[in-house]
């Protein structure tokens, strides 16, 4: 009879350390999946900064204007089917302006797409009625004036080099003049 209850006591002690290592090993997954998916975050934010200092000197960049007649802009460019491989620029990896060097654990660098959203009011530069405290009184008319602004685009790397690993996609509305 002891036998029996000693196996029997056994066999419990097992299906408990079995159903600990199952969630320990299910934490650690969780635990990894996060890890890569902030390590994707950072690869994305390091492709919209190194596109934001390369637009001003390098125009050739943008792939189009999204105010021009005819153009359609989706708010993903990466799922357009009209995009070109040419307007996907990787992040080039070294010590130059707009470079980055993606790590070990990213293993892939990431990508942008840049967008002419087009000339827009400046809103730190108008000067009309309602937008200053005093125009009205001292007879100012005003005046608008215009900046270009961009859509880049950012994912943290290609999906099919990334595999089964995290992408993540950010947009960033910059203003540039």
């Amino acid at each position: 009879m002891a036998l029996i209850v000693a196996m029997v006591l056994l066999l419990l002690i097992t299906l408990v350390g079995l159903a600990a290592m199952r969630g320990t090993m299910m934490q650690q997954r969780m635990a990894s999946n996060l890890y890569d998916r902030q390590v994707a975050i950072q690869n994305a934010e390091a492709a919209v900064r190194a596109a934001t200092v390369l637009i001003p000197t390098q125009p050739a960049l943008v792939w189009h204007n999204c105010q021009t007649a005819g153009t359609t802009c989706l708010p993903n460019p990466f799922n357009d089917s009209t995009l070109p491989s040419s307007a996907i620029h990787p992040v080039s990896a070294g010590t130059s302006a707009g470079a980055y060097t993606a790590g070990a654990t990213a293993g892939y660098q990431p990508q942008y797409v840049v967008e002419n959203m087009g000339n827009w009011v400046d809103q730190n530069a108008n000067t009309g009625f309602g937008n200053t405290a005093n125009s009205r009184n001292y007879g100012v008319q005003g005046s608008s004036s215009t900046a270009v602004y961009y859509r880049i685009t950012a994912r943290s790397g290609d999906p099919s080099v990334v595999k089964d690993r995290a992408v993540v996609i950010l947009q960033a509305v910059i203003k540039q003049g």
